[in-house]
């Protein structure tokens, strides 16, 4: 699978990556990364990433301004994104071949040709292992910027290495990225320092969070408040593994609420919930999903169902 992908990049001159909406570290290290080693490797070809941009990543890149035009005859590649109700930037349709690269459950199996591997701890380390084959076979090699992307994304989608989906492999690889010199002191600057009135909002959450007996948490962030504290609500999606820490805590939910919905966070340390997510017409992985919905009484069925899983 991976030489084919390899093969499929080096039969187009433009290339364009898109990933999905409102956009973590994997999103842009998976993204970006790949973008910045297939350009570091074939400098004759024009390759795009695109999306709009989180400020919060200022840090990490920036995506490309992206013509129409742009797309005529081009390989289209989609990283972390597991349906094409969350690819950033629908124009994705208009290449001429579609290449999905995920880690999600393939429930939505788009694109001409598909690599997904549900048992990466992230897209990130899946780049690198594209990479590694790559390397073997056509010779391919790596910069300190790009090693410092697609560790970042592992960082982020492992929880620093904390989560259950970090693998042998995956300290593996990241020894082996680390090896590249980037400065991961001002990396870990960029991901994880915040803003004062960010950690004032954390300390609301710590003294207002609800558990019940059975180890179902959840913390409602209202517009109003998020105004109060000045935090943008991908600003608050930040702090959703705030509650990882408490002990007896099973699974939680944040609810954050925005100007068109009520997005959902669950998080869990045991019982998979990405089924409820999908009931909300989201998804993700079995201990990290996402949802929305539209009412506070859809807010509260979302606690019920998860005090009856």
């Amino acid at each position: 699978m991976k030489r084919q992908i390899i093969d499929t990049i080096e039969r187009y001159d433009k290339i364009i990556l898109h990933r999905h909406v409102r956009p973590d570290p994997d999103a842009y290290g998976s993204q970006i990364g790949l973008k910045e080693l297939i350009a570091f490797n074939y400098p004759s070809k024009k390759v795009f990433a695109t999306g709009t941009h989180e400020n919060t990543l200022d840090f990490l890149a920036h995506p490309d301004v992206v013509t129409d035009e742009d797309f005529q005859n081009a390989l289209v590649i989609v990283t972390d994104t597991a349906n094409t109700e969350r690819i950033d930037d629908e124009r994705y349709k208009l290449g001429s071949y579609l290449l999905k690269i995920d880690h999600h459950p393939n429930d939505d199996a788009y694109g001409d040709l598909l690599w997904v591997d549900t048992d990466a701890s992230s897209v990130s380390e899946m780049i690198f292992e594209l990479f590694a084959e790559a390397r073997e076979y056509k010779g391919w090699k790596m910069d300190a910027v790009i090693a410092r992307l697609l560790y970042a994304g592992i960082v982020g989608d492992t929880g620093r290495f904390m989560f259950q989906s970090t693998t042998e492999q995956t300290m593996n690889v990241a020894g082996e990225l680390i090896s590249y010199g980037f400065d991961r002191t001002a990396l870990f600057n960029g991901m994880y320092e915040v803003e004062s009135n960010l950690l004032q909002l954390k300390g609301y959450i710590y003294a207002n969070f609800e558990m019940d007996d059975k180890g179902v948490g959840h913390v409602k962030l209202t517009r109003e408040l998020l105004q109060k504290y000045k935090v943008a609500e991908s600003e608050a999606s930040l702090l959703v593994s705030a509650l990882a820490d408490v002990k007896g805590m099973k699974c939680w939910v944040f609810f954050i609420e925005d100007a068109d919905a009520i997005r959902v966070r669950l998080r869990s340390k045991g019982p998979v919930i990405n089924g409820i997510a999908k009931k909300y017409g989201g998804g993700g992985h079995p201990l990290a999903s996402g949802a929305s919905v539209q009412t506070w009484d859809e807010a509260d069925q979302v606690v019920e169902d998860l005090k009856k899983l």
